[in-house]
């Protein structure tokens, strides 16, 4: 087994690691994806609006994102992590299934985590910042992209390492099955490939929508250009300047013109009533007016820009004056938002139909191996058609390739089987008859010496006839003794017929035959008749014990439940491993509307490793001299003919009980 502390530290490593790198790789994409002013991080301008630089912003956050991360690891794999520290031989099979139920939801519970507490708390910190819906909107966004992706790649990331915890809990226990309730396939496929594409849509709309607001910035900003180089707005007074700025035609009427001409916040003067310029827009316009030739920005993010000059007045008072403009509408956010709504919906359809396809070939192939893992009728299982060119082809066609091979081997069990029964049957028969030939050879043998005694009886009448000295008294003694002679050879007889009787019900094969029924008595005069032999031999007690009606009717063939009530018996008795002296209880009784038949031993008991296999498969303890049928093939007539159950009790050393259920 592999070191699963070395996976546990990997697994801690290579998380954080990812988390490490997407902060950094979201320093770099979210100015781009956002549209940050340019030249406005990280510098003395970005003092000058803000307390903290975004690389100090970055850093707190990508510690705090990095500790949030560990905390959530070590809660989301508590029950993992419990596990790998644990004694392997101490785990016990509910340990390991909560194991497995971890390492299959991890992937899913990391992603809602990290979603529902940083978008929260990135959305909290963007209100109370006062930010616009839609600012918020888009870095929200931005930000669910991030997650996703790092979601996705985490999984990818620690797949190996969670196959390494999967499969120990195999070396431990094997008996690992699929529960019931297992997700589909389709819906898998939806959630790992969907969450991905929703992230390539929301990328490319905010790349494009960024590209489309920066081409309408730079007209704008070009537009204001030329009206503001053809003005002459140098040394006039300022009520002059306004009235020549509100000359200038706008390009959108919610364009409007400032004039900043103070240090302080409020110093600026607009022509709209709605305007309002920031400490951030004012800052940039002074900073970066040379370095980008007029170009104004908004705060982080906003869709307003502008554009300004430093001009003077006629008292020599230096201001800047320009026009700002929104480089976005709602007709330019509604056209990228439906684009972008239409494409997932578009997509999550095809991605639906195309998975369900799969997940249907994958279904039939999965039903079909089912139905040969319970070994059901292969017959009705046609071959699978082969519809693609790919691994699902492959996978339908070693189906086909398993199907066959079964079948084939199907059918030679089949075989092997019927010859097995046959033999058993035939072995039982062998047994059976060398007890019969027991029995019998005590009733003929008391006929041939009645036939004896006949005889002389005969000669003796015979002489006395016409003698004088024989009265008919001496002839009716005579006739007493042939009466007596004649019920012997009847008892006898009948005996000798109830045997010939038992014999023949046993020589058929076990029919289900519904239609006829037998009573309790007959069952156990069949079974004493033919256990006799084979108990006396051995000098083994059977005692039985009825607590019922022995007339009580039972329906179905007696011939069957004598063969199985004697296959138990005949275990009971080489359980003993010919200890004489021993016994056999049968107690036949009645539990509500079920007659209960029940054969107990004190023996040795079932050892544990045959106990779970005992009615499922062909097991023997016997070694070579036993097949292993006579348990399966009975617990199969029990519950096939009779409707009934077979059960049994054993504990090494103390004994084994058979129980019976029989409706009546």
């Amino acid at each position: 087994m592999k070191n699963l502390e070395k996976i546990k530290r990997n697994i801690y490593i290579k998380l954080i690691l990812l988390e490490i790198a997407v902060v950094y790789l979201m320093k770099i994409l979210v100015p781009v994806l956002a549209n940050y002013p340019p030249s406005s991080e990280n510098n003395a301008f970005q003092a000058s609006v803000e307390p903290l630089s975004h690389n100090m912003q970055y850093l707190i956050l990508g510690s705090f994102g990095v500790i949030l991360y560990a905390i959530f690891i070590t809660h989301l794999m508590k029950d993992v992590f419990k596990y790998i520290k644990k004694d392997k031989k101490l785990v016990t099979f509910k340990e390991i299934q909560t194991v497995r139920k971890a390492c299959f939801s991890f992937p899913r519970k990391i992603l809602i985590v990290q979603l529902i507490v940083i978008l929260v708390v990135l959305s909290v910190f963007f209100v109370s910042m006062r930010l616009n819906l839609f600012l918020i909107l888009k870095f929200v966004l931005i930000y669910f992209s991030f997650f996703i992706v790092t979601s996705i790649v985490s999984n990818v990331l620690i797949k190996n390492d969670m196959d390494v915890i999967l499969n120990s809990t195999y070396e431990i226990n094997n008996n690992y099955t699929i529960e019931n309730k297992t997700s589909k396939f389709s819906n898998e496929l939806i959630h790992n490939i969907l969450p991905f594409f929703i992230v390539v849509i929301i990328t490319i709309s905010l790349f494009g929508y960024t590209e489309t607001s920066e081409a309408i910035g730079e007209q704008c900003y070009y537009y204001y250009q030329v009206q503001l180089d053809n003005a002459k707005l140098n040394y006039l007074s300022m009520e002059d300047l306004q009235k020549e700025l509100g000359k200038i035609s706008l390009k959108s009427p919610n364009d409007y013109y400032f004039i900043i001409y103070g240090d302080g916040e409020n110093d600026y003067k607009l022509s709209s009533e709605d305007g309002y310029l920031s400490k951030f827009f004012i800052n940039y316009a002074k900073m970066k007016n040379e370095e980008l030739n007029g170009r104004v920005y908004e705060y982080y993010g906003v869709d307003e820009q502008g554009y300004c000059q430093k001009i003077t007045l006629n008292d020599g008072t230096e201001c800047y004056i320009g026009f700002k403009y929104s480089v976005t509408s709602k007709e330019l956010i509604t056209y990228f938002v439906s684009i972008a709504g239409i494409a997932i919906i578009f997509y999550i359809i095809i991605l639906v139909l195309w998975s369900r396809n799969i997940s249907k070939t994958i279904r039939e192939v999965s039903d079909s191996l089912k139905a040969i893992a319970e070994q059901k009728d292969l017959s009705n299982i046609g071959v699978l058609p082969i519809t693609s060119n790919d691994e699902i082809a492959l996978l339908t066609d070693s189906f086909n390739k398993i199907q066959q091979t079964s079948k084939n081997n199907m059918d030679k069990i089949k075989s092997t089987q019927s010859r097995l029964v046959e033999q058993e049957r035939l072995a039982s028969l062998g047994q059976m008859i060398g007890g019969i030939a027991h029995n019998l050879k005590t009733p003929i043998m008391s006929i041939s010496g009645i036939a004896e005694g006949l005889h002389d009886l005969t000669v003796e009448l015979d002489n006395s006839i016409g003698n004088p000295v024989v009265t008919n008294e001496d002839f009716h003694e005579i006739a007493k003794d042939y009466f007596n002679w004649i019920e012997k050879i009847k008892e006898y007889t009948e005996y000798m017929s109830d045997i010939i009787t038992a014999v023949k019900g046993q020589t058929v094969t076990l029919v289900n035959d519904m239609e006829s029924s037998f009573t309790i008595s007959e069952l156990l005069k069949r079974v004493n008749i033919l256990m006799k032999h084979e108990l006396k031999n051995a000098i083994v007690y059977l005692n039985i014990t009825v607590n019922m009606d022995e007339n009580t009717v039972i329906m179905g063939d007696v011939n069957s439940l004598v063969q199985i009530v004697n296959n138990i018996i005949s275990n009971s008795i080489q359980a003993y491993e010919g200890k004489p002296e021993q016994t056999i209880e049968l107690n036949v009784a009645t539990d509500g509307n079920n007659a209960i038949i029940s054969i107990t031993d004190h023996a040795s008991g079932i050892p544990k490793k045959i106990k779970n296999k005992l009615f499922k498969e062909m097991v023997t303890t016997k070694g070579k001299n036993g097949t292993g049928l006579g348990l399966y093939m009975s617990y199969s007539t029990i519950k096939a003919h009779f409707n009934g159950d077979m059960t049994f009790e054993s504990e090494e050393g103390q004994g084994t009980t058979f129980t019976i259920t029989i409706p009546i």
